[in-house]
C-alpha cells in the first residue's frame, strides 16, 4: 500500500520553521482557550453526587454568565480561593428569595420545591433567609450526610467563575 504525499507529510511533519511555528500557536492557543473559555475540572469529593461522581471530570464554560442570568437549579464552579480551587454547587436560590429546609425539604418562597436530583435526605432544619442583591444561595446535590458536613450558603455572583457542563 502506497501513501500519498500529502498524508505522508501530515503525519510525518519536517521539523521546519513554518512547523514550528504552528505547534507554538496551537499550543498557546490551546492554553489560552482551556484556561479562560473552558476550564477542565476534576471533581474531587462527594458533595455533587450523584450528579457528578468523585474522581470524574467536567468543564466549567467561563463565558456562559456573560449574556445571561444565573438561573436556579443551574450547576456551577464558584471559586473558592484563589483560581485553582473551585466549587462545584447547585444554585437554589436567587436573589430577592426566601429559603428554607423543613425535614430535608427545600421551601423556596414558601412553596415546596421538587428536586429530583436529590436522591436521599436527611432531616435538614434550615431557618427562613433572605438572599440579598448580587448574590445567590448554593447547596449539594447530596444531602445524604448531616448539614454540618457540607459547605454551601450565599454565595457572591462575582464569586461564580460559570457554569457546569458535562
Amino acid at each position: 500500500m502506497k501513501i500519498s504525499a500529502s498524508v505522508r507529510g501530515f503525519l510525518f511533519p519536517s521539523f521546519n520553521r513554518k512547523f514550528l511555528a504552528r505547534l507554538l500557536l496551537l499550543g498557546v492557543s490551546c492554553y489560552l482557550f482551556f484556561s479562560f473559555i473552558l476550564i477542565p475540572l476534576r471533581i474531587q469529593g462527594q458533595s455533587m453526587e450523584p450528579t457528578y461522581r468523585n474522581g470524574s471530570f467536567a468543564f466549567c464554560l467561563r463565558p456562559q454568565y456573560l449574556f445571561t442570568n444565573i438561573q436556579r437549579f443551574d450547576v456551577v464552579a464558584v471559586r473558592f480561593s484563589g483560581k485553582s480551587v473551585m466549587l462545584l454547587k447547585r444554585v437554589i436560590g436567587l436573589p430577592g428569595d426566601t429559603l428554607e429546609f423543613r425535614q430535608g425539604v427545600l421551601y423556596i418562597n414558601g412553596q415546596s420545591i421538587q428536586e429530583p436530583y436529590v436522591q436521599q435526605r436527611k432531616p435538614w432544619n434550615l431557618r427562613p433567609r433572605t438572599i440579598t442583591p448580587d448574590h445567590v444561595y448554593v447547596v449539594g446535590d447530596n444531602r445524604s450526610t448531616t448539614m454540618s458536613r457540607h459547605i454551601f450558603g450565599k454565595v457572591a455572583i462575582k464569586r461564580i467563575m460559570g457554569g457546569v457542563i458535562p
